[in-house]
């Protein structure tokens, strides 16, 4: 798979190689994500999908009853099974993998790095955080990839910067927590809840750094 952090640009690689969808099935979803990466979930037209795909519309709604059930009936276990194991891996690579001569500058590259990843999937993500709310099986999978690919990453360095005395002497977990507690409230904040505010966005992530640091250096 490319090293490419875009979620539907590894969707469409997935799904044109699966073998368990019909080929027009495929071309229905290979076309909905060309649409979707193009133009956004929003201003996509079932419509539009169908000329794409060279379907007529009414094959689509034989198959999904809404745009959204396109969406989440063919590319959820997709991401379950593919495309969430390869970002994470990704992400430990670009981050955990990198050496750095602190932990502020570890620190403002993990923020960062997923700042961008949520700007250029922004839309994506929006749809998969409510289908999370009512899929305890995705919950479970999305667990496990964190467990699997990068839980353990985030440990080795909790205790390189430890021993260095740059971090308190707390639990692992309740640094991690705070990690990700104050960047995931800081992403949601920036591109879900408060989108149109007034961002300065270099300015916001070195805030962000600097109130992580001193709650637990």
């Amino acid at each position: 798979m490319a090293e490419n952090n875009d979620i539907l640009t590894q969707m469409l690689e997935v799904a044109e190689q699966d073998k368990k969808m019909s080929d027009k099935q495929r071309k229905i979803v290979a076309a909905a994500i060309e649409l979707f990466a193009e133009r956004g979930f929003a201003a996509t037209s079932t419509s539009e999908i169908a000329k794409r795909a060279g379907v007529a519309e009414g094959t689509i709604f034989r198959h999904y009853k809404t745009k959204k059930d396109l969406l989440t009936s063919i590319t959820v276990p997709i991401m379950i099974d593919s495309v969430a194991p390869f970002l994470a891996r990704t992400f430990v690579a670009e981050v955990f993998e990198q050496e750095y001569p602190d932990f502020r500058a570890f620190l403002t590259e993990l923020v960062r790095n997923r700042f961008d990843f949520v700007r250029e999937n922004n839309q994506v993500i929006k749809i998969y955080m409510q289908e999370l709310l009512y899929h305890d099986e995705m919950r479970e999978q999305f667990s496990k990839v964190f467990m699997v690919h990068v839980k353990g990453q985030f440990d080795r360095v909790i205790v390189f910067f430890k021993e260095r005395g740059e971090i308190n002497d707390m639990p692992n977990s309740t640094i991690m927590r705070a990690l990700i507690t104050n960047i995931v409230c800081f992403l949601m904040t920036r591109f879900m809840i408060m989108p149109k505010a007034d961002w300065d966005d270099d300015a916001e992530i070195e805030r962000t750094v600097t109130y992580i640091l001193n709650g637990i250096s």
